[in-house]
């Protein structure tokens, strides 16, 4: 059940937010599509009130549940990122926006891969937290192998965003030289 919940959250993230930009940039109902976006958030919250009613009912913590865990960090930490993503691209395809800007080099592009790391930092904290207090919720009676592995995953990807924005830091890609033909 966890699996079809999480399944259907993030159908439902994606047709909340094709609705909110359509409702926004065709239908010209910009604070009507703000109200479908703001309902995001509402997904998550089912979510974690049904993993912890699963959890509370005496089901055995598994991987579906650290999953959930997971998927609510990410959605809380990089949701709002992505939607502004797919905002600014739909905002320049269809209703003349700026094009979408991010940095290819050099410091702004090692600062961008920062920021980006932050989120994915803030995501797995997020994922170990709520992982944590299922492990505490269950206490020693259950079985919270997976729940563990998955707060080891979590340190897993906090470290792999780190080393990506340092590689960025430590070796910046350079701008390619321009024009510049002899004469």
């Amino acid at each position: 059940m966890i699996v079809t919940l999480i399944v259907v959250c993030e159908v439902a993230f994606w047709v909340l937010l094709a609705a909110g930009l359509a409702l926004r940039y065709w239908a010209g109902m910009p604070r009507a599509g703000l109200a479908v976006l703001l309902c995001e958030p509402l997904l998550e919250v089912v979510l974690l009130v049904v993993t912890a009613v699963d959890l509370k009912n005496g089901a055995e913590p598994d991987w579906k549940h650290g999953l959930a865990a997971v998927y609510i960090g990410y959605s809380v930490a990089l949701g709002h990122y992505t939607v502004r993503w797919v905002d600014v691209r739909v905002a320049h395809r269809f209703a003349g926006g700026p094009p979408p800007s991010t940095p290819k080099y050099g410091t702004a592009r090692a600062v961008h891969e920062w920021k980006l790391a932050a989120r994915w930092v803030l995501a797995s904290v997020i994922a170990l937290g709520l992982l944590q207090g299922a492990i505490w919720y269950v206490g020693d009676d259950g079985d919270t192998g997976s729940l563990i592995q998955w707060q080891q995953r979590m340190l897993f990807v906090i470290g792999l965003n780190v080393v990506i924005a340092l590689t960025y830091t430590l070796f910046p890609k350079k701008e390619p030289a321009r024009g510049g033909g002899v004469a």
